[in-house]
Order: C-alpha cells, then sequence, then structure tokens
C-alpha cells in the first residue's frame, strides 16, 4: 500500500476572532468553522486569570518547534554587500530563507479579517469540543512532537450556553496575544460560535482558507489518540515536585546526552525525579506510589517548561508512563480546568518514529476479513453508544466483552478521528475530528519507502536484526540482513541509536543510500530494520517472564539500580554472552568494578545469569531496563 496523501481541508469563518476590551468589561469572540453546523458555547468566565493562563500556555505548546533551525547570516552577508561583495546565490538564498522563516503563512496567521490566500500545505487549526460537562480544545505542536488537550469545566463558566459538537477554531497569535492581556479584576466573557449577530461582525470579512494536511501530520495527531488508548503506569507528583524540575531545567542547559527525566517508581514511597545528565535528585512529595517497582526514562522534558505559566493554578500533577517510544502524558488539575499533553522525544524529522508507533496501527491480515469486520461492526456499537450516553470508561463499554477487543475497537475510532481518550478522566468520549471519518489506511505509513519497508517486514524472516552492540556511553548499534525478494537482492543496513534513542550513523547496501545517503531519508531497508528490531526486543521482553522464554536467551544485557539512603544510586549491569556472565557495579558517578565469570555450558551461565538477577531483585534493585518511554 502507498503512502497517504495530504488530505484537503476548507475552513470557513464568518469573521476573525476578536477580543473587545473596556475598563471594566471584556468579551472575547472566538470564531468556529461554519461547516460543523451550529456548534458554540457563551458564558460569563468565573476565574479570568485561570482562562488567560491557560489559553496562553496552550498558545506555547500550539507554536512550539524544537526542530533544527541553521543559523540566520543574513546580517553578515549584508555587510559583505555594504562592502562592495558581489551578491552571490547564497546570500539571496539566505535572505529567502530568512524570510520564509520570519513570516510563515504570514496572511492566514495575523487574522485582519482580509481572505487569506489558499496555502498548498499546512496544519489544522485548533480543535473545539464542547461536551455536555466541559468545553475543550486541542492542539498539535508545530513539529509535531507535542499534543495538548485544555478542558473547561462547565462550572467556569456563568449562565453558560452551549450547542455540543466539534468545530476549529479560529486560535491566530492576534487573539492569543490579546487573551495574553487580559486582567484578573475584569468580567470577561466568552462567545465561541460559528456566527455572531453584532455590527461588528456583520461588518467583517469572511475568512476562507483551503489548505493541504500533510499526512504526516495527520498521522502523528491521531495517533496519540491512539497511544492515549494504551494501558499506563500512573503515579502522582505534588506541584512543587513540577516546580523544582522546571527551576532545574530553566537554570542549566545539558551540552551533552542523555537529556532524559527518569522516574524511580518504588511502592509504597513518593516517586523520585531525576534529570540527566546531570543527576540531580528530586523527591516527590507527591501521595506513595502503588504498583510494581520501575526505572522508567522519559524524553522531551525540555517542553515541560510551556506549563511555567500554569504553576500558581497547579492543584495535583499525574504523570502517565507507557511503553518504550511513545508518549508521556501529563495531567494538570487545575480546578475548573484540566490541561492534559502528551511529550515524545522526536519531531518529524525523526524517523524512529516509525517503530515507535508501529504497535499502534492493526495489523494488515491479522485474522482476516472476517475477523476485521467483527472489529469494524464493535467499534460502530461502541460509537454509537458513546453518541447516545456521553462519556464512558472502558468498563462500561466493554460490558458483555473482552476489554482487550474493546480497546482495539475504541483504538480504531481514534485512528478515524471520531472518539478521543480523555486522560484526566479516563472516559471515552465523541469527537468528530472531520464530517467524514479518516481511513486508517490512508496514514497507515508516512512515506512510499515506510510503506516498501512494512512489504518487507510482511515476508517471514526477510527482515533479521543479526547483531546487537552495547556501545558503552554512546547507545546501541544494530546490524541486519534484510532479503527484498523485488529486488532478487540482499542487504545488510545498520545504523546506531545514542542514548536517547535518536538514530544516527546508519548505513545500508542498497542502491539508494550508495547514490544520496541520508539526504533523502532512510531507506526502506533502515526503517525495515528499525521495526523488526522495536518488535524482537518486545516479544523478548514477553518471552523472559516465562520458562520457556528464558531457555532461548543467550546474550543480554540488564541494568538493576537501588537508592540508599544517603541519596546514592547503585548501578549493577549485568551481561550474558553464551558461557560468560559479566558484572559491573558500583555507584553512578564513581567508576565501576567488574568481574567475568566463565561456564562450562551456556545452560549454567543461563542459570547462574538470571539467578543473579532474581538476587538482585530480593535486595530491593529495580529493573532500569523494564520500561521507557
Amino acid at each position: 500500500m502507498t503512502a497517504a496523501l495530504a488530505r484537503p481541508i476548507l475552513l470557513r469563518y464568518a469573521a476573525p476572532s476578536e477580543l473587545a476590551a473596556a475598563p471594566l468589561h471584556t468579551s472575547v469572540r472566538l470564531s468556529l468553522d461554519g461547516a460543523r453546523g451550529p456548534v458554540g458555547v457563551r458564558g460569563t468566565v468565573r476565574d479570568a486569570a485561570l482562562f488567560r493562563d491557560a489559553m496562553a500556555a496552550l498558545a506555547t505548546i500550539l507554536e512550539s518547534d524544537l526542530r533544527y533551525k541553521g543559523r540566520d547570516r543574513t546580517a553578515y552577508l549584508a555587510y559583505l554587500m555594504k562592502q562592495g561583495k558581489k551578491a552571490t546565490a547564497a546570500i539571496w538564498e539566505a535572505q529567502k530563507a530568512f524570510l520564509e522563516g520570519a513570516f510563515p503563512d504570514d496572511a492566514a496567521a495575523q487574522g485582519d479579517g482580509s481572505a487569506a490566500k489558499p496555502r498548498a500545505s499546512g496544519a489544522l487549526d485548533p480543535v473545539l469540543t464542547v461536551h455536555p460537562d466541559e468545553v475543550s480544545i486541542e492542539v498539535f505542536s508545530r513539529d509535531e512532537s507535542a499534543y495538548a488537550r485544555l478542558a473547561f469545566s462547565s462550572d467556569l463558566f456563568e449562565g453558560r450556553e452551549a450547542a455540543h459538537g466539534t468545530a476549529f477554531v479560529d486560535l491566530s497569535p492576534r487573539i492569543v496575544e490579546q487573551i495574553d492581556r487580559l486582567r484578573a479584576y475584569a468580567k470577561v466573557e466568552l462567545d465561541a460560535g460559528a456566527a455572531r449577530g453584532d455590527a461588528a461582525a456583520a461588518r467583517a470579512t469572511p475568512i476562507e482558507r483551503s489548505l493541504e494536511v500533510p499526512a504526516t501530520w495527520l498521522r502523528g495527531f491521531l495517533q496519540v489518540q491512539s497511544a492515549a488508548t494504551l494501558p499506563a503506569v500512573s503515579c502522582e507528583l505534588a506541584p512543587i515536585d513540577l516546580y523544582n524540575a522546571l527551576f532545574v531545567l530553566r537554570t542549566r542547559k545539558a551540552k551533552k546526552p542523555p537529556r532524559g527525566l527518569r522516574f524511580e517508581l518504588v511502592p509504597g514511597k513518593p516517586p523520585r525525579l531525576i534529570l540527566e545528565p546531570w543527576e540531580i535528585l528530586i523527591e516527590g512529595h507527591g501521595p506513595p506510589y502503588e504498583g510494581p517497582p520501575r526505572v522508567v526514562r522519559t524524553f522531551g522534558r525540555q517542553r515541560l517548561l510551556a506549563l511555567s505559566r500554569l504553576l500558581p493554578h497547579v492543584q495535583r500533577v499525574r504523570a502517565e508512563l507507557r511503553g518504550p517510544g511513545l508518549p508521556v502524558f501529563w495531567v494538570l488539575d487545575l480546578g475548573r480546568a484540566t490541561l492534559t499533553i502528551a511529550l515524545t522525544g522526536w519531531t518529524d524529522s525523526s524517523w524512529a518514529s516509525a517503530a515507535s508507533f508501529d504497535a499502534l496501527m492493526p495489523r494488515e491480515g491479522k485474522g482476516g476479513d472476517k475477523a476485521r469486520a467483527a472489529l469494524d461492526a464493535l467499534a460502530g456499537r461502541q460509537l454509537a453508544l458513546l453518541r447516545e450516553r456521553g462519556p464512558l470508561p472502558l468498563a462500561s463499554l466493554a460490558a458483555g466483552g473482552g476489554a482487550e477487543d474493546a480497546r482495539a475497537a475504541l483504538q480504531l475510532e481514534c485512528l478515524r478521528g471520531r472518539v478521543l481518550y480523555d486522560v484526566a478522566r479516563r472516559v471515552y468520549r465523541p469527537r468528530e475530528l472531520f464530517a467524514d471519518p479518516v481511513d486508517e489506511r490512508d496514514i497507515r505509513y508516512s512515506s512510499p519507502r515506510e510503506a516498501a519497508a512494512h512489504r518487507l517486514l510482511g515476508a517471514p524472516g526477510a527482515v533479521r536484526p543479526t547483531k546487537v552492540h552495547e556501545i558503552a556511553g554512546e547507545g546501541t548499534e544494530i546490524h541486519g540482513e534484510v532479503a527484498d525478494r523485488e529486488a532478487h537482492r540482499d542487504f545488510a543496513p545498520r545504523f546506531t541509536m545514542d542514548l536517547e534513542g535518536r538514530v544516527s550513523d546508519a548505513w545500508c547496501s542498497c542502491p539508494t543510500f550508495r547514490r544520496s545517503g541520508l539526504r533523502e531519508g532512510p531507506c526502506e531497508h533502515m526503517i525495515a530494520l528499525r521495526v523488526a528490531y522495536a518488535r524482537e526486543r518486545a516479544e523478548r521482553d514477553a518471552l523472559r517472564q516465562t520458562a520457556e522464554g528464558r531457555s532461548l536467551i543467550r546474550a543480554e544485557t540488564r541494568t538493576y539500580v537501588r537508592r540508599e539512603a544517603s541519596g546514592a544510586e547503585v548501578v549493577y549491569r549485568v551481561s550474558l554472552d553464551d558461557r560468560v556472565v559479566h558484572l559491573s557495579w558500583g555507584a553512578r558517578a564513581e567508576a565501576p568494578r567488574h568481574q567475568r565469570i566463565w561456564f562450562d555450558t551456556d545452560g549454567e551461565a543461563r542459570d547462574a545469569y538470571f539467578k543473579g538477577l532474581d538476587a538482585l531483585t530480593s535486595s530491593g534493585f529495580v529493573d532500569a531496563d523494564a520500561s521507557s518511554a
């Protein structure tokens, strides 16, 4: 199957969003897309400061872009021209790049009331949904690495009038800047709707904007929704813990990897946070953690700085940690509002996400057409139930059937854009992103090469990791073999994953890589090896929990950690390599001690290896390789 094409969208706003301010009264009018029918909400905001700060934090996440940007050399090149230097092509290219970066989509973003010109490609406007119990706004960052959902409770509005439904909202930088200047003592009225009958709206020129939503953007947005449905490890933090983490991030700059945020979860104790690479320990002040012991490393922490504005309003913080490479969900309880953000460690330029979200897409051909039809029928019944009864937890939707089947069907509806999972309330909600559902097959692959990679993965034994080499202090080097039956050739891709899970130093023997290297992106053989390695690792982690699975392991490395009463962290690294068991241990900040033990058979070495791991677990050590998000 080929990769998805861009989805054409036409947005029509009767007037631009605007703010009308008087000395003691302010009216915020948000314009909604008129194509979605009578959707809207109106009422007086009881807490203007909360509304202002929450909208400012949401806009910060919407505009965030952590992709690499080249240094602007325009001023230097202009200086050269003044010195009489010849105007070269480099000067004009630099000026063009500067203007494109400084004024992207200028006409559409200003919201000055004039009709904007159609643009070829762009991200969707924020999505506003009016529910019976709340009003939510969803945004997706420019670099496709952060998702946020801001939900205002009905209690925030006095005299609330609402028409339920979903529509796109005009949240231009101009209206965000005006909302940022709201005064807490002034009476604030919110009016979000597709049409207004005031005189100013009658004089305003309607805004009509057509755009082509990139398949990669739509795929990332919907897959984040799908990831929210997966089981998670949950822990609660106190607001002061979030403040301490943000203070460290604001006052320090990491110059070397890893740049992760580690959670140390020990049953009966508050969660601890460790900021890498400084190894700064933040003792938690929240409720004790309940669950199995875990050490979870997360990435994307720099985006947490967008929450600084909300610290005065935060009452509780909850972190939900999912599988390796999947987003980390942070839920901030703000009283009459709730902000849920999902953070990843990659942007749209990182092809490692092809493996991270592979498990979120339904496998083609799995179970046959009959199983697929049964899943579609179950998804339709659950959607009808949500439309009839409103937000429901998984237990209610799975009544009379299996929870896993119900979760798979709801995950499918999330990919179609008709259902979202409210992480804060832990319920499913109906939310029609478009008038017609998205075909999940259209967003299955983000590029033709990713489609070709999954074609290779579909052939049994065609993609095989052959060597996994741990490089101390650098990452993991993965070698593999790919049998491309269409090309009638075998290829040998390899790549290195650094300590943050990013792919670097990739190589392949195929003609595509020999011709252009990575300038055109990774070849299908590299992507196939990356996904195959992720699948193999997940299967191996599941198998090692059984005696049969352990008997198949011949080479493995695990890291176990324990926090002492003094605050020092003791690290044990245990490796099994055929008939050799290698141990290294010591405090994290000190040089470790080493020991190698040789055995007569691989079975004896394997038994000693797992006995050592069990002894570490009984001594209070936690497996640090079991979870990473």
